[in-house]
């Protein structure tokens, strides 16, 4: 997978594909990937889970997106897993404290939401909490725990997370099993409640 992934960032970044280039009837062919955009290798996002994962990001000069599903290597304790592969991203890239890290997340904020909406909610994350306890499987992977609550709780844990005191950058991640309603609560008290108070604002 790594090599297949050098490969790729090598031919944004223009180096050769192929060793044929030139004309053949009316078809011009080049030895690159075309159109060539500049810069478009540094805007390349590795989303990992693992510290070899977040080493190879930080190597090849990528920007990283730290998983809601990584392996218990060095630790049982999901945010101290992702501080170390952010450390261990930012300590191999060459932009160093500046490289561009993202931290993905389940929130699931309940300002506006219904009483029945908040009980499907709670029921959900109760569902998925046993997997975030412990190590699962033979490769021992960690699930982050799923954030329910008002904008105001969820700012709170999230500026005691370890990790997210690292970032600049989170991607929250919706649940696959709701319905619109829900999404369009869920979207409206992150853009109106939560994405504020951790410093968001609107583009205008």
């Amino acid at each position: 997978t790594y090599d297949r992934m050098r490969r790729l960032l090598d031919f944004v970044r223009g180096k050769p594909a192929t060793d044929f280039s030139g004309v053949k009837g009316f078809e011009v062919f080049s030895d690159r990937v075309q159109p060539h955009s500049p810069g478009l290798g540094r805007r390349m996002w590795y989303g990992g889970g693992s510290l070899r994962s977040a080493q190879w990001a930080g190597e090849h000069g990528m920007n990283f997106l730290t998983s809601s599903v990584v392996k218990a290597e060095e630790s049982e304790d999901f945010a101290e897993i992702q501080l170390s592969h952010i450390r261990a991203f930012r300590a191999n890239h060459p932009d160093g404290a500046r490289a561009r890290v993202s931290q993905g997340l389940v929130v699931i904020p309940t300002d506006s939401a219904t009483p029945e909406q908040r009980a499907k909610y709670e029921e959900y994350a109760l569902k998925r909490t046993p997997r975030t306890a412990t190590p699962q499987g033979p490769a021992r992977m960690m699930f982050a725990p799923d954030l329910v609550g008002s904008s105001e709780e969820i700012a709170e844990r999230l500026y005691a997370h370890a990790a997210f005191r690292e970032v600049d950058e989170v991607a929250f991640a919706l649940p696959f099993t709701f319905g619109h309603d829900d999404y369009v609560q869920i979207l409206t008290d992150i853009a109106t409640g939560l994405g504020p108070r951790l410093g968001w604002q609107a583009a205008t």
